[in-house]
């Protein structure tokens, strides 16, 4: 009995022709990568109207982040149905195969031609999604270092890591009686000496009591304020590093938020683009049986 009558497959017969065909697999991924490059490209059009360097004349932020989010979701959907409609509709006929095998395979050939389609788009656009993804790692790493965001400060290559907490402690072992003097005539010294204690304090998270004496003496004698003052004005920058290190804080962890959501919508938009790219082949497919089965019993 054949195969489409009873549904039961003939043992020991197996069918020369492979069941995957990959021309329409491959026809409908270069259809979709084109799709989607040429509408990436639209958006990306778009997109730079909604900006501007001139202030009060580009929209926010968020308004720009959500439309490109919504535009790359309608991107892949409407690729991914494209391609999976021509792999369906371009697939020879399955002769003596059962409906739900045919079904499946057309929605097999719709994935494949989803998955090809976004390893093309992938290799094309792989700096992009390199720069996301290393963005929200560094943002992460800026979260979590202070000593990171310390050396940023710095300005300098050797005021960083190991050097920086050897040549705090050398300081400390020479630092002088006389602060007056010394702020006076060695200017150089004394800057330098301030920066590393500054930098100290902030990869450290604070800052020694004998440290801020020090430094109220230090800005005291360059100054000519009195101690009090020179005290208060210890104090004010230090709550200003602190409030800088807050906000850079802040930012990178918005940053790496801003990240990790991106990614999420962009992998649950994949696998809503695989189901349309399978769903558009079955359909393609079975219209293209149904028109050659007509256009049969017309003649």
């Amino acid at each position: 009995m054949p195969l489409y009558q009873s549904g039961v497959s003939d043992v020991g017969v197996e069918s020369s022709a492979s069941a995957l065909s990959w021309g329409p697999v491959i026809g409908g991924a270069v259809a979709a990568a084109a799709t989607a490059l040429i509408l990436l490209l639209l958006g990306a059009g778009v997109g730079l109207t909604m900006v501007s360097p001139w202030s009060g004349e580009s929209a926010s932020f968020t308004t720009v982040s959500i439309t490109a989010a919504i535009w790359f979701v309608v991107v892949q959907w409407l690729a991914s149905a494209l391609g999976g409609y021509l792999t369906g509709r371009l697939r020879t006929k399955w002769a003596g195969v059962h409906t739900d095998e045919v079904f499946f395979r057309d929605t097999a050939h719709g994935f494949l031609s989803w998955a090809l389609a976004t390893v093309l788009v992938a290799g094309l656009a792989g700096s992009a999604f390199t720069s996301l993804v290393g963005g929200g790692v560094q943002a992460l790493a800026s979260a979590t270092s202070t000593a990171t965001i310390a050396g940023a400060t710095s300005g300098s290559a050797d005021n960083t890591g190991p050097n920086v907490a050897a040549e705090y402690f050398t300081d400390a072992l020479l630092r002088p009686q006389d602060l007056r003097n010394r702020a006076q005539t060695d200017d150089a010294a004394a800057v330098a000496e301030v920066s590393r204690i500054l930098l100290n304090s902030a990869t450290a998270g604070s800052m020694p009591d004998e440290d801020k004496t020090y430094l109220s003496a230090v800005v005291a004698s360059r100054t000519g304020l009195t101690p009090e003052e020179a005290k208060a004005r210890v104090d004010a920058v230090l709550q200003r590093i602190d409030q800088a290190k807050i906000e850079t804080q802040e930012a990178a962890d918005k940053a790496r938020k801003s990240a990790s959501t991106t990614a999420m919508l962009g992998a649950l938009s994949l696998l809503v683009g695989a189901f349309i790219a399978s769903a558009a082949a079955a359909l393609g497919g079975r219209q293209r049986d149904d028109e050659e089965a007509a256009l049969i019993a017309k003649f």
